[in-house]
């Protein structure tokens, strides 16, 4: 067991951000995140060139489609 070791010697408990952290949180949610650059030609023309698995393409509908309707934790606003 972990405890016999003394790797959990105290009870998690839950613990509340500080506001620091909360105004940093706000803050880094409002960042707008892009790329660091554009695709090159070549990389453009090869993503271009493959083809998508059927599969794949019919698993992201599903995936899109849940996504869409879920409830509770981890539902964004």
């Amino acid at each position: 067991m972990i405890e016999e070791r003394g790797l959990m010697t105290e009870p998690t408990r839950p613990t509340r951000p500080s506001t620091e952290t909360r105004e940093a949180e706000r803050a880094e949610a409002q960042v707008t995140h892009e790329s660091d650059r554009a695709p090159t030609p070549q990389e453009d023309a090869a993503a271009e060139a493959r083809e998508v698995d059927p599969d794949v393409a019919e698993h992201e509908k599903e995936m899109l489609e849940r996504g869409a309707h879920q409830r509770g934790e981890g539902r964004l606003p």
